[in-house]
């Protein structure tokens, strides 16, 4: 199953991770995922990040 998620990226870093993905031959939203879940399963992630707006 899979959820759909509006993601609103400052110009700036939609950029960014446009070349990241696109250095790592994926699509964004592949990309995305990899990040997303590299997050959310690493045992020492932090749940804000320091340059984190919110």
């Amino acid at each position: 199953m899979t959820k759909h998620v509006n993601l609103r990226l400052p110009d700036d870093v939609h950029e960014k991770a446009v070349a990241a993905a696109a250095s790592d031959d994926r699509s964004l939203n592949s990309w995305l995922i990899s990040v997303v879940r590299r997050a959310t399963e690493s045992s020492g992630a932090p749940d804000r990040l320091d340059d984190d707006p919110t």
